[in-house]
């Protein structure tokens, strides 16, 4: 067992002991004698960087993979949980990192999937609607039972993927990085979840690359780093120290930004709208810069990003890029005048998961670079080795399937891809979204080189340090439209929140007024 892992005089025996286990895929060893301890009414915290190895110690405990060494504790009884189904038995409930729901189901049959009731033989839908209902409401979820998921928003998937493991009144749940597609508000009331499932003995593992959530909500955490044991420590240790244990140096700055020689405009889009969206955007960014998209969930950010991109129609308005007007739903087009587009969900939208890494990479200049209709392996294969080695994709092979690495290590990819189009122009959504502090560093540096090289950058992100830490000026979404524009440098999130909630108090203010006016007639 681990050294640091002791138990305190007080401490309840564990609902789960992982004891020295250790995990290898073919050459790589990727866990190596971890133990780790998980306590009912506690929130055990795993931190490390992407490949550190949480996320195969939580489908060890999840039925997921087997330990190749040491073993598995269940009530101090050494168990084995060949699957998934084995787990869930033994009371082990989880919440995947990547969402796993059939978007033509509907939220009920999602949140009851695998455990439908049934009454002579067929669903009972009565039954089904009322526990879907009532997962539903514990996290104080509003929304139609009937709805198929693949309708709603990432935020709302999510939720409905919290309802799904609350269901099965689990007794030990595992959340791998559950507030990562979540707003502030639905982060709250997640943790309010949490603190409930604490009050009942439930036992919580939780992983999260937000530090502040790990303070918030953690009870100790333990540090893992090249899938060994480092530290365990209670869950409000300062994160400098956290940092350090992590990624085994200091990062003394975590907003790197260099600011370049800016040059002339790159992107101009002018009057952009699309019905229900977004309506009437114009902004301009030049060579060398970074602007940032701020805004709440549902401002209509994400949609502009992939009305610029070509991804969705737009009904009006122009997009030109090095002064050239580009075709508007074309992302051949786009891609062909020096877009690069990094979407919100890397998974859904960003990856191929079965292709291979250097396959992955070489998306975008598969087609350029053909020789009389036939793609170029051989050179495809070299150019995309030698961006993966730019970036430091951690990898054990180009030709491993992209599924295989950390998150962190796929979104450099996703990246790597528009490195080696030779795109001028990248738009950003949430680019280290699920990403640890030491990969967001490698990413930022990839940003800081595209704009030294004389590219631009339009980036959206929810999160408001990174914004004013990353951006050189700042646009803020309200309502579908901007709402204004601040200087990054000396701008507060308190300046961007009071921009971002402007039209949504004018629209407010708006309808009182008119309900007043009826009541008056």
């Amino acid at each position: 067992m681990n050294p640091d892992v002791t138990q305190h005089a007080g401490d309840p025996p564990p609902v789960l002991r992982l004891e020295e286990v250790s995990k290898s895929f073919g050459p790589v060893n990727v866990i190596d004698r971890v133990s780790i301890d998980v306590r009912p009414g506690r929130v055990q915290a795993l931190l490390g960087e992407n490949g550190a190895g949480k996320s195969t110690l939580i489908k060890m405990m999840a039925g997921v993979h087997q330990p190749d060494g040491g073993r598995i504790l269940i009530d101090g009884q050494p168990t084995v949980l060949p699957s998934t189904r084995s787990a869930e038995n033994h009371g082990i409930a989880t919440i995947h990192q990547e969402l796993n729901l059939v978007p033509t189901m509907t939220v009920a049959e999602n949140v009851m999937l695998g455990r439908t009731p049934r009454r002579f033989g067929m669903v009972n839908f009565t039954h089904l609607r009322r526990q879907a209902r009532a997962a539903l409401d514990l996290i104080g979820v509003d929304v139609s039972l009937n709805t198929e998921v693949g309708s709603l928003g990432i935020a709302r998937q999510q939720m409905v993927e919290i309802a799904k493991a609350l269901s099965m009144n689990a007794r030990m749940l595992i959340l791998d990085e559950p507030t990562a597609a979540l707003t502030g508000r639905e982060i709250d009331q997640l943790f309010r979840v949490v603190d409930d499932l604490k009050a009942r003995g439930v036992a919580m593992v939780f992983i999260s690359h937000h530090l502040d959530e790990i303070a918030r909500i953690g009870d100790t955490v333990s540090v893992l780093r090249d899938g060994k044991f480092i530290a365990e420590l209670p869950a409000d240790t300062g994160e400098d120290e956290l940092v350090r244990l992590m990624v085994g140096r200091s990062i003394d700055n975590q907003y790197p930004r260099v600011a370049p020689e800016i040059g002339e405009p790159l992107l101009e889009v002018s009057n952009l709208s699309a019905a229900g969206r977004f309506s009437d955007i114009s902004l301009s960014v030049r060579a060398g810069e970074v602007v940032g998209l701020a805004g709440l969930v549902g401002a209509g950010r994400t949609e502009v990003v992939r009305g610029i991109a070509g991804v969705d129609p737009v009904d009006s308005g122009e997009v030109k890029v090095n002064g050239k007007r580009l075709r508007t739903h074309d992302i051949a087009a786009a891609i062909a005048a020096g877009i690069g587009h990094v979407p919100e969900d890397r998974k859904a939208q960003g990856l191929v998961p079965d292709a291979s890494i250097s396959e992955n990479l070489g998306l975008a200049t598969m087609a350029p670079t053909a020789r009389l209709g036939l793609v170029d392996r051989r050179g495809q294969l070299r150019r995309s080795t030698e961006v993966a080695q730019k970036l430091r994709i951690r990898m054990a092979d180009i030709g491993q399937p992209i599924r295989d690495l950390s998150g962190g290590n796929q979104q450099k990819a996703v990246f790597g891809r528009w490195v080696l189009a030779g795109s001028k122009v990248l738009l950003l959504d949430e680019p280290t979204r699920g990403v640890d502090v030491g990969a967001k560093v490698e990413i930022y540096n990839i940003i800081n080189d595209i704009t030294a090289a004389g590219g631009a950058v339009l980036m959206v992100s929810s999160e408001l340090p990174e914004v004013l830490g990353m951006a050189d000026r700042i646009l803020v979404m309200s309502g579908g439209r901007i709402a204004g524009e601040l200087p990054a440098a000396g701008s507060t999130q308190d300046d961007v929140m009071s921009l971002a909630v402007s039209q949504v108090e004018s629209s407010i203010t708006e309808k009182a007024e008119a309900e007043l006016e009826k009541e008056g007639r």
